[in-house]
């Protein structure tokens, strides 16, 4: 007798979701993915995409919450009568960037683009919810967190949910997270227990001095000139007071002063991304910038003032949520696959805020080794992942809210 399509479901319960079972949804998941790259809506304005999210999510039975951040959309699905539960997040903002790919669904949106793979993001976890509410093969409660403004560096979506009270509304045992990789093959995840991506901090430093003629230049103070002081002496930062065992990064972004050739100009601006792994490190590298900053601009005369803005916190993976991540992906793609003790990255992630809260995981997922990297206006998400993480994240509940 012919397998019916109840009895492949019950089946596949039991041995938990394949990349086969989930095949069939991969043509939709493209279409949503290609839609949402194609009219990409910065920090706090994915109002399109939050529509979208909410209409499918509904549709497969979720109940649906809108308006945390603004913009964040929760779907809630209960199965069963286990008190357990769990969290996954998908981030749905793009980035101020012009895309530059040539593709027929490139963005319309003049200086945006999804250049980060959260359109895919996205469509995976959409996937996921449909696998999950047509297969239903766990016992407890699933709430997937579609987030906003995961870009923006401070006052993040991440924060914003939580302080509204997400984790109360929405009470997770554990949550996970997952990312785009560019430069190793697709279909390969990368997994580290503890801290696994880094704190970034914004600093801007005013150099004060006093303006005048390029032709008298002694009747100046050239802020000009101090700031270009500040930028070489920041690399002594790094070099000479963190120990060599301990990663940072201090790197210059926009450095500016004056409008006009033929003057020397009194003010000038200089603005820090700093990364750090640990809270030490972090207050030293705050130290030590100003210190030093304030001491060179008086070098020259000028004053300079410092201040800092706090953005992501360290990543840090719970040792049993990245060992049961890592267990699963091995079993979905192989053990060849599955890169256990990837290295730290110097790179940020507001998914940080909530493994604050409760314990989870962050994976990565390559893009493909000849990808464009992330924030560049030619990358794109690899399709070929929508199978894998749809049946990464449909397999990880299954795992976690096991009958």
């Amino acid at each position: 007798m012919p397998e019916s399509r109840h009895d492949g479901d019950e089946m596949s319960a039991k041995r938990g979701c394949t990349i086969a079972d989930v095949t069939d949804l991969v043509d939709e998941m493209r279409l949503i993915r290609k839609a949402i790259h194609h009219r990409p809506e910065l920090a706090y304005d994915e109002t399109g995409t939050a529509d979208l999210v909410a209409e499918r999510l509904a549709g497969w039975g979720f109940s649906v919450t809108r308006g945390l951040a603004g913009t964040g959309v929760v779907g809630t699905l209960r199965v069963g009568t286990s008190p357990s539960s769990i969290g996954l997040r998908a981030d749905m903002d793009a980035l101020p960037i012009t895309e530059a790919t040539g593709l027929p669904y490139a963005s319309v949106i003049p200086g945006a683009m999804h250049a980060c793979g959260h359109d895919g993001h996205t469509a995976i976890l959409l996937g996921a919810a449909c696998q999950l509410s047509r297969t239903r093969a766990f016992d407890g409660t699933v709430n997937l967190f579609f987030q906003p403004a995961e870009e923006i560096g401070h006052d993040s979506g991440a924060s914003r949910m939580i302080a509204e009270g997400l984790f109360e509304r929405f009470p997770c045992e554990a949550v996970f997270g997952l990312h785009t990789h560019p430069g190793i093959p697709s279909g390969t995840f990368l997994v580290r227990s503890g801290p696994f991506m880094a704190a970034s901090d914004k600093v801007t430093i005013t150099v004060e001095g006093t303006g005048g003629h390029a032709g008298r230049p002694h009747l100046t103070t050239d802020a000009a000139l101090a700031a270009a002081g500040i930028v070489t002496a920041l690399q002594s930062v790094v070099a000479r007071n963190i120990d060599p065992l301990q990663p940072a990064v201090v790197s210059v972004g926009v450095l500016h002063a004056g409008e006009v050739y033929n003057a020397v100009p009194g003010s000038a601006r200089i603005e820090l991304s700093i990364r750090s792994f640990d809270d030490r490190v972090r207050e030293r590298l705050y130290t030590r910038i100003t210190d030093l900053s304030r001491a060179q601009a008086a070098s020259y005369g000028a004053v300079a003032q410092v201040a800092f803005e706090a953005g992501y916190p360290v990543l840090i993976n719970a040792n049993a949520e990245a060992k049961v991540a890592a267990e699963v992906a091995a079993e979905l793609v192989g053990e060849d696959k599955v890169v256990c003790n990837a290295a730290p990255m110097m790179t940020s992630e507001d998914f940080a805020f909530m493994l604050r809260e409760r314990p989870g995981c962050f994976l990565r997922l390559g893009n493909g080794v000849d990808s464009r990297p992330v924030h560049h206006p030619g990358y794109d998400f690899d399709d070929a992942n929508l199978a894998v993480g749809i049946a990464f994240w449909t397999r990880l509940v299954e795992r976690r809210l096991s009958r």
